[in-house]
Order: structure tokens, then C-alpha cells, then sequence
């Protein structure tokens, strides 16, 4: 991949610190601050440090823009990501909320998209086997992610995982 998006490859095994800040941001407070403050601020820290910043800190992210399924606006949002070869792999986790982000409602619609400043196709991983496969790589990725997978699944929904390939 070029251009401002980082490789990000999934190590074998989630570290103390990984683990550590994943458990901070799974909390009540922190879910909050997320979804009030966080997700205003990434998309313009991302811009305006190339990249290099956002509140996820040590879990790489980068601006996925998306055209509003109703509006056709540009919609951004920071989303945490990892790389499967040469996709790159995202959840909707919204947090472990019983319903899924605006932005997956958009790709949906639209499934030409604009990530980290590279433009792409969104595919819907649908496979069982390859749910499973993505979700054990994304959870040493952000460990975080099994929390939201299993806040969501009480609720009845199910986390949606997306990969993304470079549009030719």
C-alpha cells in the first residue's frame, strides 16, 4: 500500500499494552467520550498529522470516507484497521452498540470508497470460516474487538467485517 496508509500486520499475539488499553476503552467512559468527542476529532487529526495521530494511539487508523446513503455527502470517519494480504480488513463494531455505524450503512449503498486517502471497493465478508479467521486477527489487532463483538451479539446483532481492495 502507498500513500499515508501504513502496513499494519497483525502480530500473533496481543501484548500487555494492547490488552491493557483495550480494556480502558471498552469502559462506560471511555465508549462515551468515543462517541462524543473521538469521532469528531480523528478525521481531523489524521489529516492534519498525515496520518501519524488520532486517539487511538497505538492502534493504527485512517480516514474511511463514505457518501451518505441518503445525502451523497462525504462522511469520514476514523476507523481502526489491519491488513489481510493486500486488503485491509475493518469492523463495524460500533463499539458493541446494538446497531451498526452510519458509515457501513453508506458502503452499503455505495461500496466505493475513499480509505486513507486511497480510493477502494468494500466487500462484505459473508463466509463463516473467514469471519472467524478475520475476527482472531482483528482481536490481536485491537483486542478490544471481542468486548464489542459480544456487547453487540446480547443485543442481537451481529458485527459486519469489511475488507477493502485498492480500486483499478
Amino acid at each position: 500500500m502507498t500513500g499515508q496508509l501504513k502496513a499494519v500486520v497483525p502480530p500473533e499475539k496481543a501484548g500487555v499494552l494492547r490488552r491493557a488499553y483495550a480494556a480502558l476503552v471498552t469502559m462506560r467512559v471511555a465508549k462515551m467520550i468515543s462517541r462524543h468527542i473521538n469521532w469528531k476529532l480523528d478525521p481531523w487529526l489524521l489529516r492534519v498529522s498525515g496520518g501519524r495521530l488520532a486517539t487511538t494511539l497505538m492502534f493504527r487508523s485512517a480516514v474511511l470516507e463514505t457518501r451518505g446513503a441518503q445525502t451523497g455527502l462525504a462522511r469520514r470517519h476514523a476507523i481502526i484497521y489491519f491488513h489481510d494480504g493486500d486488503r485491509v480488513t475493518i469492523f463495524a463494531s460500533n463499539a458493541g452498540s446494538p446497531h451498526h455505524p452510519s458509515w457501513y450503512h453508506n458502503l452499503c449503498a455505495s461500496p466505493l470508497v475513499t480509505f486513507g486517502g486511497q480510493a477502494m471497493r468494500a466487500d462484505i465478508v459473508e463466509d463463516e470460516s473467514e469471519r472467524e479467521r478475520l475476527s482472531q486477527m482483528g482481536d490481536r489487532v485491537f483486542p478490544a474487538f471481542e468486548t464489542y463483538r459480544q456487547q453487540a451479539a446480547r443485543t442481537g446483532r451481529e458485527v459486519p467485517i469489511v475488507q477493502l481492495s485498492l480500486r483499478t
